[in-house]
């Protein structure tokens, strides 16, 4: 069989999927595997699952799981031996099902392959080997990236807005899933998914998203003018992000509270510290309140900002630095020449490109950024795991079954001998 065009170099034999983001994509990435000759074999594990990748997908052996947690890694392990399965696809690495079957998958010697939101934002998306973000074995010695000599990468096709047509797919997989008549009955979801309840919320952000509109209305120009190199730039994480796993922080009011209480000791009294809220997490969360305590608590009045729908790129190039957790927002810093502080575990984050004082000392100075690492960095990342694309939205360009323009490098090629994080 010729090889498509762009393909990823697996090099397997039989490919067993578990979830994917809502939505279609993983029904288009089996047609793919099987077009390259690729055995697959999904599983689902509740009806949005169902509704995306129904069982009659031709050419695909599809799998209904119905029991519970305890059962799975026997059950999966199990199948991935009857069926010679030599690589696992999830999305996301965190999820309680995926991180058992990953380690099962290990036990029984199969490659694990990990789709995630792009580390490079907007027209990316993220397939490494073994693991993602705080998990990911990606090296940590800026040598590796600086003597790689990769080509540069092709210039990106657009994607274009997908929210909206990820919205609908979610919609539509929480219905699914709240109307499921009892299927699946042992199904605990990562995350809550009742769909009454989250049209409740998203109802609620959308009237936050109106108000905050209003209030911010001339902040930007504030900030690219009048206070621009007399900021530090904090872009807060979703709540419930499982990268807060690889941090010291259990809850994001935490790193916060931190950040407010170290600037407010340490930072320059003619500097402004300013926290962005994330978009996914207006619905959940609003931290008003918070603010206003802590602007009272620490004596910052003004100094101390709390904003919403701001354009980040502008917030980030007149920042003085940028404080994340282990956001891929830093990476967007590094893009501005914003030297960058890390208080997590991030893919990023090595001498070179980020911060290696105490957050005191670098809101006292902040340093800069190794541009010539950052470029060789990212050219790592495009040549062996960044693929221009979408899981929404395929690239009428691509000529793919995903529409998706694969990188260039095999994902097999990037991994090092050893785990970058021995203790997890």
């Amino acid at each position: 069989m010729a090889e498509l065009p762009s393909a990823p170099a697996f090099g397997l034999q039989h490919a067993l999927l578990l979830q994917g983001p809502a939505g279609p994509f993983m029904k288009r990435f089996a047609r793919e595997l099987r077009a390259h000759g690729v055995a697959v074999t999904k599983v689902n594990f509740h009806a949005g699952d169902e509704l995306f990748f129904p069982p009659w997908v031709a050419g695909v052996d599809v799998v209904a799981y119905r029991g519970d947690r305890p059962e799975w890694p026997g059950f999966v392990r199990r199948l991935i031996e009857e069926r010679a399965v030599d690589g696992v696809f999830v999305f996301g690495d965190c999820r309680p099902l995926h991180r058992a079957a990953i380690e099962e998958a290990r036990e029984a010697g199969a490659r694990v392959f990990v789709f995630e939101q792009g580390y490079l934002r907007p027209d990316w998306v993220t397939l490494e080997p073994e693991g993602v973000n705080g998990l990911s074995h990606l090296p940590t010695e800026p040598a590796t990236y600086l003597e790689a000599d990769l080509p540069d990468p092709p210039r990106a096709t657009p994607v274009g807005s997908s929210f909206g047509l990820g919205a609908w797919f979610y919609t539509l997989d929480a219905i699914a899933f709240t109307l499921d008549p009892g299927r699946f009955p042992h199904y605990e979801h990562h995350r809550p998914h009742n769909a009454i309840a989250h049209a409740a919320w998203w109802v609620r952000g959308a009237a936050r998203k109106q108000w905050f509109r209003v209030l911010e209305r001339g902040l930007q120009a504030r900030f690219a003018r009048e206070l621009s190199g007399r900021y530090f730039f904090v872009p807060l994480q979703v709540h419930c992000d499982y990268q807060l796993e690889h941090s010291p922080y259990g809850d994001v009011i935490e790193f916060i509270e931190e950040v407010v209480a170290t600037f407010a000791r340490e930072g320059d009294p003619d500097e402004h510290l300013v926290f962005k809220h994330h978009p996914m997490d207006r619905p959940f969360r609003e931290y008003g309140a918070l603010f206003r305590a802590l602007r009272e608590r620490h004596d910052l009045g003004e100094r101390l900002h709390y904003v919403h729908d701001l354009h980040l790129p502008t917030l980030l190039t007149h920042a003085r630095g940028t404080v994340t957790i282990n956001s891929t927002v830093g990476l967007q810093s590094m893009h501005h020449e914003t030297p960058v502080h890390v208080m997590g575990t991030a893919i990023y984050d090595m001498p070179g490109l980020t911060s290696r004082s105490p957050l005191a000392e670098f809101f006292r100075e902040p340093g800069s950024v190794d541009m010539t690492l950052y470029e060789a960095f990212r050219r790592w990342l495009l040549h062996f795991n960044q693929a221009n694309g979408n899981f929404n939205k395929p690239l009428e360009s691509a000529p793919t079954p995903t529409g998706i323009h694969w990188f260039r490098g095999s994902p097999l090629g990037a991994r090092p001998k050893e785990r970058r994080h021995e203790d997890e």
